[in-house]
């Protein structure tokens, strides 16, 4: 579905990925792993052409998409949720999600996406009016999380979503990222948070970057084997 060969991405003479390879199949849940300034929003970025790599091809659904602009190639099926979220605040729940469905649903459908989210969060059904700017950070995490999940992807990538965010959301969170792969959505998931990763992906694959270099990938078994490598590339005991 998704294929990266040899990407090379800057910001001006910072020369951030290298020779980045990485795929995501159909249907797959896939992990990119690696502690801060590693390249994985970098990578994201790539991905959905709001940094263009200045070498190296990026093809979805076997189509070269590194000369598309972002919102073309959001129109073919990928999904991006920021790591910093981007609510609009002074919007309120519906109206975030609605522009979201704008340019991506048609009208008729809109209704139908709109119930089809609520079903993963039913807590909005009763919030549709609240503003933005009045939900806790991990509200708007999970807010953040519909407007992707509701342009209906083929692929939905998400960035961060458990950074600072409490446990108990985490853990639905997680269980959101879990319903999403089992209904058939393609997901690369960036984290630092290992364990619950791993725990979500089962046996499908995980990427770890270290210093924009593909250091290791594999299923998560296949990485538990390889803990002190992990350890070194995470800068983190697990």
């Amino acid at each position: 579905m998704l294929v990266l060969h040899n990407v090379n991405t800057y910001y001006g003479g910072s020369h951030v990925l290298q020779d980045v390879s990485m795929e995501v199949k159909e249907k797959e849940f896939v992990v990119l792993l690696g502690r801060n300034g590693a390249g994985k929003t970098t990578t994201l970025k790539s991905i959905m052409g709001i940094q263009r790599p200045r070498k190296g091809t990026i093809r979805f659904l076997g189509e070269d998409t590194v000369k598309l602009r972002p919102y073309e190639i959001a129109r073919k099926g990928i999904s991006l949720v920021p790591e910093d979220r981007c609510i609009i605040p002074n919007l309120s729940l519906f109206e975030n999600l609605k522009l979201a469905m704008l340019s991506h649903i048609k009208k008729e459908d809109r209704d139908r996406s709109l119930e089809e989210v609520i079903g993963y969060l039913p807590w909005l059904k009763e919030r549709l009016q609240q503003r933005g700017d009045t939900l806790s950070g991990g509200e708007q995490q999970m807010l953040a999380i519909a407007r992707g999940v509701i342009t209906n992807p083929r692929l939905l990538m998400v960035d961060e979503p458990t950074e600072g965010v409490a446990p108990i959301l985490v853990v639905q969170i997680g269980n959101i990222l879990k319903t999403l792969s089992q209904k058939g959505v393609a997901i690369l998931l960036v984290e630092q948070n290992y364990e619950m990763s791993l725990d979500i992906v089962l046996e499908e694959r995980a990427y770890i970057i270290e210093k924009g270099n593909i250091r290791i990938s594999g299923t998560p078994e296949e990485l538990r084997t390889r803990q002190t490598e992990v350890e070194s590339y995470l800068g983190v005991k697990i």
